[in-house]
């Protein structure tokens, strides 16, 4: 491996261990075992490694999750279980989109890569729960994002107090009842 693999490797690390915001070019160069000039050289500031390395883990990340949603029966509690698998296992890269998340007004360069995530993410949720594409697709998957963002915020948080996947299936059939 090579010094600029090695301080995408460390970026990467570095995100998972300390986040976005408070990742240095130091840890970055000691998790990668490289000197600071090297982070220069090759990517010209530690901002544009952490972007590049932020990047490649959320992407490697979502396809893990999409692998994960696909291989489910497709049933709401099996789709709600592999999301909260995804959350457990890959807490760090959740805590680090919920940081960038409320620091995507101070880092544009972070916004139209999040905003093109979000929105294949949502697509992607509207096929697993049997959307139609267009405006029930949007609809669909708009919804299935903001239980998602909800729920891993509560597993983040509160992981004991947390809605298990039986949980949020039983509440998703109560909220449907037709109300007067």
């Amino acid at each position: 491996m090579g010094n600029r693999e090695s301080l995408i490797a460390g970026a990467k690390q570095c995100l998972r261990d300390v986040g976005y915001t408070r990742t240095t070019a130091r840890d970055i160069a000691t998790a990668a075992g490289v000197s600071l000039a090297a982070i220069g050289y090759h990517f010209g500031s530690t901002r544009e490694l952490l972007n590049q390395a932020l990047m490649e883990a959320l992407a490697e990340w979502g396809a893990e999750l999409a692998t994960a949603l696909q291989a489910t029966d497709g049933s709401t509690e099996a789709v709600w279980t592999a999301v909260i698998e995804s959350v457990r296992t890959q807490r760090p890269l959740w805590t680090t989109q919920f940081e960038l998340a409320g620091q995507v007004d101070r880092l544009p360069e972070i916004h139209d890569f999040l905003v093109a995530g979000q929105r294949t993410g949502r697509t992607e949720l509207a096929g697993l729960f049997g959307a139609a594409e267009g405006e029930e697709g949007r609809l669909i998957g708009g919804l299935a994002q903001a239980l998602l963002a909800g729920l891993a915020i509560q597993w983040l948080i509160d992981p004991d107090g947390a809605l298990t996947a039986t949980d949020l299936t039983a509440a998703l059939k109560l909220a449907a009842r037709d109300r007067p």
